[in-house]
C-alpha cells in the first residue's frame, strides 16, 4: 500500500475521532487481503464500529482472540486476573472460567501454565461460540448456560481455579462507558445490577460447592466495589485477598477454599 493511501486512511480515521489513528490505519492495512475489503474495513472502524470487531480478533496476552460483534472484547486489564490465576495454578489444575466470553482467560492460561483441565461457561451463544473456537487448541469444554448451571455435577469440590471476569458495571454507569462499550457490545456481559454486584454474588454464594479444598476464586472488580466484594467472599466462608495493578489500573479479589479440616480444627478452639 502506498504511502498517499496510508495517509488518507489515517485522516480519515483522526476525523472519526480515533486516537490511535496511525497504528488503526497500519493494522487495517496489514489485514485486509484486497482494496475493496480495506475500504469496507476502514469505512466500519470510520462509524464507530469498534476495531477488533472490524479485524475480527482482539489481542489477549499475546494471542490473538477470536470476537465476533456483539462479543465482550477482553480488556487488557484482564491480564491481571490472567497472571494472578497463573501463579496459584499448575499443570494438570482444573479450571472453570464463568462468564467466559471469548474464552479468553481460560486460553490465556492454557499458554501460559500448559496442560490444564478447562471449562468454560457463557450465557450468550456468539460467546460460547467464539470462546470453543479460541479454545480447540486445548481441548476445552465450553458449555452455554447461566453460570455454573450447565457445568457437569462431576466437578463438585474438584475445581482447583475458578476465575470470574463477572459484569461489575452498574446499571445507572452503563451510560457513562465508552461509546464502542456501551453500544456495540451486549449488555448482559457489562451490567452488574444497582451496585454492580449482582452477578459477583451469585458467583461467590456457589464457589465453595465446585472448589477443591485449598482452591481458589478469583474474581476481577473495580476499585470503588473491592471492599464489597471483599466482604462477599468473607461472607460465603472464603478468605480473600485483595490484589491491584496500578500499570493496568485492575483490581482482583482472591478467595482461598478452606479446607473441611482445617474449618472443623477453627471451630474447636
Amino acid at each position: 500500500m502506498d504511502k498517499k493511501t496510508e495517509e488518507i486512511i489515517i485522516n480519515k480515521l483522526r476525523a472519526a475521532g480515533c486516537v490511535f489513528a496511525e497504528d488503526e490505519a497500519r493494522l487495517l492495512i496489514s489485514e485486509a487481503q484486497i482494496l475493496d475489503t480495506l475500504i469496507d474495513m476502514v469505512e466500519r472502524r470510520a462509524t464507530g464500529l469498534p476495531l477488533e470487531y472490524v479485524v475480527g480478533w482482539a489481542d489477549f496476552c499475546g494471542m490473538r482472540i477470536k470476537v465476533e460483534q456483539g462479543v465482550f472484547v477482553p480488556r487488557r486489564r484482564t491480564e491481571f486476573l490472567v497472571q494472578q490465576a497463573a501463579s496459584l495454578t499448575t499443570p494438570g489444575s482444573i479450571i472453570v472460567d464463568l462468564c467466559c466470553g471469548s474464552g479468553a482467560v481460560g486460553a490465556a492460561l492454557a499458554k501460559v501454565i500448559g496442560h490444564i483441565e478447562l471449562y468454560a461457561t457463557d450465557i450468550d451463544p456468539a460467546s460460547v461460540k467464539c470462546a470453543r473456537h479460541n479454545t480447540t487448541f486445548l481441548r476445552g469444554n465450553v458449555y452455554k448456560g447461566d453460570l455454573y448451571h450447565p457445568l457437569p455435577s462431576a466437578l463438585h469440590n474438584r475445581v482447583d481455579i475458578l476465575v470470574a471476569n463477572a459484569p461489575y458495571v452498574p446499571t445507572d454507569s452503563i451510560e457513562l462507558l465508552p461509546q464502542e462499550a456501551r453500544e456495540y457490545e451486549k449488555r448482559v456481559a457489562l451490567d452488574g445490577g444497582m451496585e454492580g454486584l449482582d452477578v459477583q454474588k451469585r458467583v461467590v454464594s456457589e464457589a465453595p460447592i465446585w472448589l477443591a479444598p485449598g482452591g481458589y476464586l478469583l474474581v476481577e472488580t473495580s476499585q470503588k466495589q473491592v471492599l464489597q466484594t471483599a466482604e462477599i467472599f468473607a461472607q460465603n466462608g472464603l478468605i480473600p485477598k485483595v490484589t491491584h495493578c496500578v500499570e493496568l489500573n485492575a483490581t482482583v479479589v482472591i478467595g482461598t477454599q478452606v479446607s473441611r479440616v482445617n474449618t472443623a480444627c477453627k471451630a474447636l478452639t
